[in-house]
Order: structure tokens, then sequence, then C-alpha cells
């Protein structure tokens, strides 16, 4: 399989299948061939677990040799096309989520990351009434938790119902009793589930005077994302998945409605100052205008090369059409596991990217563990086995996966 690297390459070969659905043929032909060193280890496993980490493109790999290469020839001066690629990171993103403006996007090493650096602008004193869902990521639960451990935050979490998924109106009845923050998950991470009614919860927080800040690391790239439309006040999220940018291409949402210079963080660094490379320090300090007050200290700069090729590939292959493409493939993984007597939960207009099967006890776990034996590649999240195709999964895959998933059970 030839390789195929660089911008023009992936915009060449995605303008290449035209427009309409996605099909196996356009994909063997046009998609296939920009992900070759990834798919050279298709002859050993069937990759399930796109949800987990996305598959890089050959072009990340000069993408990063491009930073290096400014780094190696021009050294200081080598800030100026860095700073160049994170102006093109925001501005990529901020196409990808429906943001009015780039500098409503501010990089950050990860989700966290961006989840601290609202919660730090709240007052100490005023010890502010945080909700959440039980279902919420590990790394925002535990940003949660300790804060309302070392009293920073009041927080109160909303239970999943009987069937594992949260009902609209049992997190519409949390925010009314009162809040100052709602942090959600737009897909939850552990059951694939679409937060019902969002538009309705967003609402409800601001009829209260309560902002609310969206998780969509498993929502961006996987179906359209509108968050002006959507009026969320901040969100937060991250390109390991399936924007294919790997670990440490994060972001912080802000709405521009928060960039008039009303909202500020204590994390902050050189890089907001006004001009930071001026080396004055009047105090209290002067921050940069819009997002950029919202930067922190001496930025990392490979992710946001790492992150290059897949925001381009998202943006040119179309995320409409890579949500049509995975709705089939999941209702299809559906249909070949019910056929061996596996119940699963996939494809449907409420679900994310990824088919669960529900399992009892550890042995979802051991599950995963199984298949991977067999050259599937899985995870689980506490009783949720996760299948997730991607754009490059084959149909071939897909039946020798469910043949695995039904025998591994049956082992």
């Amino acid at each position: 399989m030839r390789s195929c690297a660089g911008p023009e390459a992936i915009e060449s070969a995605l303008a290449a299948l035209g427009p309409g659905p996605l099909d196996e043929a356009g994909v063997a032909a046009q998609v296939a061939p920009l992900f070759s060193r990834a798919l050279a280890r298709r002859a050993r496993w069937i990759d399930l677990a796109n949800h987990s980490l996305g598959r890089p493109l050959d072009a990340t790999a000069a993408d990063v040799a491009e930073a290096l290469s400014l780094w190696e020839t021009q050294m200081g001066d080598a800030w100026d096309g860095w700073l160049a690629e994170r102006d093109a990171y925001r501005a990529r993103l901020a196409r990808l989520c429906g943001a009015p403006r780039p500098d409503c996007i501010v990089p950050k090493t990860s989700a966290g990351q961006g989840l601290r650096a609202i919660l730090n602008s709240y007052p100490r004193e005023s010890l502010p009434r945080v909700i959440a869902t039980r279902g919420e990521f590990d790394s925002v639960d535990v940003i949660l938790r300790h804060y309302a451990h070392h009293g920073r935050i009041a927080l109160a979490l909303v239970e999943p119902r009987a069937d594992g998924l949260f009902a609209a109106e049992d997190l519409l009845g949390a925010v009314r009793a009162g809040a100052d923050l709602v942090v959600v998950s737009q897909v939850l991470f552990n059951t694939g589930q679409i937060l019902p009614d969002l538009p309705a919860v967003v609402a409800a927080a601001h009829v209260r005077g309560a902002r609310l800040l969206l998780d969509v690391y498993h929502s961006l790239g996987v179906f359209p994302v509108d968050l002006a439309a959507l009026d969320v006040d901040f969100a937060i999220g991250g390109s390991y998945k399936y924007l294919r940018g790997g670990p440490g291409a994060c972001y912080l949402y802000l709405h521009p409605r928060h960039l008039d210079g009303s909202l500020s963080t204590l994390d902050v660094g050189w890089f907001a100052k006004e001009e930071p490379f001026a080396y004055e320090r009047p105090d209290p300090p002067r921050f940069a205008p819009g997002g950029d007050a919202f930067f922190e200290s001496t930025p990392p700069i490979l992710p946001l090369y790492q992150a290059r090729a897949g925001q381009l590939f998202t943006l040119a292959i179309g995320v409409a059409r890579l949500r049509a493409h995975s709705l089939a493939q999941q209702r299809r993984l559906v249909e070949l596991l019910a056929e061996r007597g596996v119940a699963a939960t996939g494809g449907g207009e409420d679900r994310g990217a990824f088919a669960v099967v529900r399992l009892p006890g550890g042995e979802a776990e051991r599950c995963s563990e199984r298949l991977a034996e067999r050259g599937v590649v899985t995870d689980a999240r506490g009783p949720w086995l996760r299948l997730c195709p991607d754009v490059l999964t084959t149909d071939d895959e897909l039946v020798r996966a469910a043949e695995q998933v039904a025998r591994a059970l049956r082992g």
C-alpha cells in the first residue's frame, strides 16, 4: 500500500471520493492509503477501540518532523512558525466545533486542564455549587471530587437509571434545584449515550444563573457539533480519539460573552500577558484580549503539529458523512452479533460512535482480554464492552469480530 502524507495529499485523496455516502471501495482506494502505517497491523489485529485511541494518518509523522525541523534550523526564531501553527490549530478547531471565532479556542494539554481553568475562575470564598453526572469520565470526575474534598466546590452528582442511562428529567431536576456550574458530557464515555435534551438543560441552567461546561471528547468528530448554537458557556475536549491527533492536543472553548474581560482564572501564565515578549511587569498584570487571556506558560508545541493531519482529514471528509458511515457500521455490527446470540446496542441517533454489550460483574473486562488474545482490540468500562469501528474498518472485519465476540462470551 502506497503512503500518502501532507495536507495536499489528504485533500486530493478525499476530493477524489466525490460527494455522497462513503462506501468500502472508495475508502479502500482513497482513504486507506492515507493510513498505510497504522494499517500495517491489520494482518494481526482488528481494531475496534477507535473510541479510545484514533488511528493516525501517515502525514502526522511529517507534521511532527516539520516542528522539529524549525527547532533544528531556526532555534529561537522557530517561535514564529510554532505560534502560527497554534493559530491554525485554533482556527481548525473553531470550524469543527462551531465556535464563532478562533480565539474562543484555548489550547490545553488535557481536558482536565480546561476544567480546572473554569473551576478556578470562581472566587474561593463563594463555594460554587457544581452539578455533574455520575457518568463523567475519570479525569473530570477525579478533579471534581478532589475540589469537593478540599472544600473548593459543593458537588452534586446525578445518578443513572437502572439501565445505566441518564434521563433528562433527572438532570433538569438537579439543575432547577440550584447550581452555579453544570458539567456534563455530550456523549457518555461508558455507554455511548448522547445526553438527552441537552438544549433544555442548557436553557434551564441559564435561567437559574448557572453556567454550563460541556465535555465534547466523545462527540467532536463523531457528529456535527455547534457550540455556538447550543449556547454552552464552556467546552472541553481533545484530539486523542476521533480527531486522530494523539495525546496532549486538547482545548478549552469559551463562549464570546466570557471573552470581554469579565471572566478570569487563576490558571494563567506569561503567555496570557498583553505583550508577553515585552517582559513588562505591571501590577496587577495586564492580560491579552479575548481567549488569549486564558493562555498559560510556555506552551507545548508538538501536539499542535501532531493534531494537524487529523483535523484536516475530518474537515475534508466531512463529519456528517463520517456520522452516516459510523451509524451504518454500528447497525451492521449489532445485527451480526444478534445473529450469534449476543445482544448489543448501537447505531441509533441517541448514540455516539461505538456499540456496547452489557455484561454482568467483571465479565466485560474479561471478555475484552479474551478478544485481545483472538486478535480483536476492544475495551471495557464497568459492565460495558465497547466496540468502535471507524471509517477504515471493513465489513469482513466486522463479521470476523462478531464471531470472535460470540466465541469469547461462550468461552
